[in-house]
């Protein structure tokens, strides 16, 4: 059965969740790839709000079975908390959320130097949500990390835990304030606790895959912040593309049917590096404000501005969308005037691409297009396509036609109910 795939296009905080909620109804599997929960998804169904950062969107649905992917790092007392919140707000979760056995786990001691690197980086500091994502990443590349199968064999995982923990405190000394036993301890009692999860992920993704299952692959994160395309050294450590779903799911490529692209009506991105539409005046606090632009993970303030579709047209290079869900489209009413980023030139030449090389950004003159907003009209109460405002639909078109890619889904407000479906979607839908 074909596999359907939702990524963030951007910088992230676009609300992939939200789609990936309402496509959850007809799919068997909702699973994540890569990260850890360092990423945020809310989701807002039957009144009720839903926060979730390591577990898939899908466990809002009844239904649909959840896999945390081999390409994944979890920090099990964040995962167990997370799902008590969820309990406790009445899912039935029994049976539903499973985590690969191959995935790697995050410790504090991952967080405590994860805060300390950032210290070390000074002012060039990367701005992480110091989950020790990073640093599990990194002791997954150097091979001294510890996967989750690996708590089931005690000595052994208290071996590796050791030397994990004695590399650190070389390298930092006196620094790492950190009780080893005292953690030790906690995972010990966790290994009973989190057997009944783990699975062997590479076997259960053949079957599903072989007995025609509908697969729904949830991204983390989006394509700027990939550790090889997004904007280096200001990016997460994962594969937040197409390429990492394949490898932190052991998906057929062959299987592929639609990759979505979820694309913000506005740019945002949350600390340090480049962002050449930043609007540092009253359309960025607008934006902020109405836009309610703070991280569900750090609760840190979103910066803010125009679109940027020479970004989204690099992530399409990469990504190769076959649809678009733009969303926030609501928080744009009220402006007067609205741009959108066409171009970077550097001495009036332009450039093919969003480059590789950061300096570069910093001497570009940004290209803007402008379109008139819809000051005096509303989208929030859009329940069809053509109930929009036509300066809004126009504003979508642009879109549409800049990229070649079809914007099938038009996101109008935090509600499921919000969705607006065109094209295909529309199709699909009746």
């Amino acid at each position: 059965m074909p596999t359907t795939v939702i990524l963030g296009a951007i910088w992230g905080d676009e609300g992939k969740g939200k789609l990936v909620d309402i496509l959850c109804d007809s799919v068997d599997i909702c699973a994540r790839c890569a990260g850890g929960n360092n990423a945020g998804h809310t989701i807002v169904a039957n009144g009720v709000t839903y926060d979730f950062h390591i577990l898939p969107s899908g466990l809002v649905n009844p239904k649909c079975i959840n896999l945390v992917g081999s390409g994944c790092v979890v920090h099990v007392p964040s995962f167990f908390q997370e799902l008590e919140n969820a309990q406790k707000k009445g899912l039935n979760t029994e049976g539903r959320i499973y985590i690969s056995d191959r995935a790697h786990l995050v410790f504090d001691l991952h967080k405590l130097v994860d805060g300390l690197e950032e210290v070390e980086l000074g002012a060039q500091n990367i701005g992480t949500t110091r989950k020790g994502i990073g640093p599990t990443y990194s002791s997954k590349a150097a091979r001294s990390g510890i996967r989750i199968y690996e708590l089931f064999n005690w000595p052994e995982f208290e071996k590796r835990f050791k030397a994990l923990t004695h590399g650190y405190k070389k390298r930092f000394g006196n620094l790492l304030e950190y009780d080893e036993e005292k953690e030790l301890e906690r995972y010990k009692k966790y290994a009973d606790k989190l057997c009944p999860f783990v699975i062997d992920a590479v076997v259960f993704m053949a079957d599903a895959q072989k007995n025609n299952a509908k697969i729904l692959v949830e991204g983390a994160n989006a394509l700027m912040l990939d550790i090889d395309y997004g904007t280096y050294p200001y990016v997460t450590s994962s594969n937040t593309g197409i390429g990492g779903v394949l490898t932190g799911l052991a998906i057929s490529p062959f299987n592929l049917k639609s990759v979505i692209g979820v694309v913000k009506a506005y740019t945002t991105r949350v600390g340090a590096g480049p962002f050449v539409t930043e609007q540092l005046n009253n359309v960025g606090e607008h934006l902020q404000v109405v836009g309610r632009e703070w991280g569900v993970t750090t609760g840190r303030k979103r910066r803010c501005g125009w679109l940027d579709l020479v970004v989204a047209k690099y992530s399409h290079s990469i990504n190769y969308y076959t649809s678009i869900n733009l969303t926030k489209l609501d928080i744009l009413d009220g402006l007067e005037e609205l741009k959108i980023a066409i171009a970077y030139k550097i001495n009036g030449i332009e450039l093919e691409s969003f480059p590789a090389d950061l300096s570069k950004l910093e001497q570009v003159e940004t290209v803007y297009h402008t379109m008139p907003g819809w000051p005096e009209k509303t989208t929030a109460n859009a329940t069809s396509y053509y109930d929009l405002p036509k300066a809004a639909r126009d504003y979508v078109d642009y879109i549409e036609n800049f990229l070649g890619v079809p914007v099938e889904y038009v996101g109008v407000g935090p509600s499921r109910d919000n969705m607006l479906k065109r094209g295909k979607a529309a199709i699909a839908n009746k």
